[in-house]
C-alpha cells in the first residue's frame, strides 16, 4: 500500500479568499485529505494539489454568484464547489445535491463539523428533484458530465431567469458551441464563458454561464413543472 500523500500548508491566497473562515477551510482540506481519500471521494494524488486545484479553484466561483441567492450544487460529490463557496459566501442558501449515500454521509458530517447552517445536504438525482426542491436562482456544478447532459439535469431546477454556473476546463468554449441546440431547447437565452480568480489561481478558473428565460427546462419541462406546482398546492391545503 502506498503511503498517503501529505496535505501541504495552505497558501497565502487561501487566507485572503476565505478570510474569517480560513480555519474552517483548513479543516475541510484536512477532512478531504484523510476521510475523503479513505472513502474514495478523491484520489490520493489530488492531496498535494488540494488547495490550488480544488478549494481555491472552486471558491473563486463566488465572483460570479449574486448576493443573497439560493444555490443548488448538482452532483456535489465531496462538496466541490458547494462547500468552498459556502465558506466564502455565508449570504447564500446552498443545497448540496448528491445521489450516492457514502458521499451524502460525508457531506453531512462536513456541514455539521464546520457549522455551515446555511447549507443543506439532499440525497437524490437532479432529474428526480423537480417539484421536490424549491427552484433556485443558481445551479452550480463541476465537471460532472458533458455540458448538454449537465444542463438537462441542472437547468430545470432553476427559477425563471436563473443561471447555471459550470466549472469547466480548457475545452469550455468548444463544449458550449457543441451544446447550443440542446441548451436552446432547455429554455436557455444567454450563454458565455468567463474566467475568475485573477491573482488567486493560475490558471484561472473557467466558468460556463448559462442563463434561462421564463421557462427553465423549456417546453419539455413545462407540464412537469405545472403538475409539481399543483401537487404542492394540494399538499399545502391538506
Amino acid at each position: 500500500m502506498t503511503e498517503a500523500a501529505e496535505l501541504p500548508q495552505a497558501p497565502e491566497e487561501a487566507r485572503t479568499v476565505f478570510g474569517e473562515f480560513f480555519p474552517e477551510a483548513v479543516r475541510y482540506a484536512e477532512l478531504l485529505a484523510d476521510a475523503g481519500v479513505k472513502r474514495g471521494l478523491i484520489g490520493p494524488r489530488e492531496v498535494p494539489r488540494l488547495w490550488e486545484r480544488h478549494l481555491l479553484n472552486c471558491a473563486v466561483l463566488s465572483e460570479v454568484v449574486p448576493e443573497g441567492v439560493t444555490v443548488c450544487d448538482v452532483g456535489s460529490g465531496a462538496g466541490l464547489p458547494g462547500i468552498p463557496l459556502a465558506l466564502v459566501r455565508p449570504d447564500l442558501k446552498i443545497t448540496l445535491l448528491e445521489p450516492l449515500l457514502r458521499r451524502t454521509n460525508f457531506l453531512q458530517e462536513v456541514v455539521e463539523l464546520l457549522g455551515l447552517d446555511h447549507v443543506t445536504v439532499v440525497r437524490g438525482r437532479a432529474e428526480e428533484m423537480l417539484g421536490k426542491l424549491p427552484p433556485v436562482h443558481v445551479v452550480t456544478a463541476r465537471a460532472v458530465a458533458p455540458l448538454d447532459r449537465l444542463a438537462g439535469w441542472g437547468v430545470p431546477l432553476l427559477r425563471p431567469y436563473g443561471e447555471m454556473l459550470a466549472l469547466k476546463g480548457d475545452t469550455a468554449q468548444e463544449e458550449l458551441d457543441g451544446a447550443r441546440a440542446a441548451l436552446s431547447k432547455l429554455g436557455v437565452v444567454e450563454t458565455s464563458v468567463v474566467q475568475v480568480g485573477q491573482g488567486i489561481v493560475d490558471p484561472l478558473s473557467t466558468v460556463v454561464r448559462v442563463e434561462v428565460g421564463e421557462s427553465p427546462g423549456g417546453v419539455r419541462f413545462a407540464a412537469k413543472r405545472a403538475k409539481a406546482a399543483r401537487a404542492g398546492r394540494v399538499r399545502r391545503r391538506r
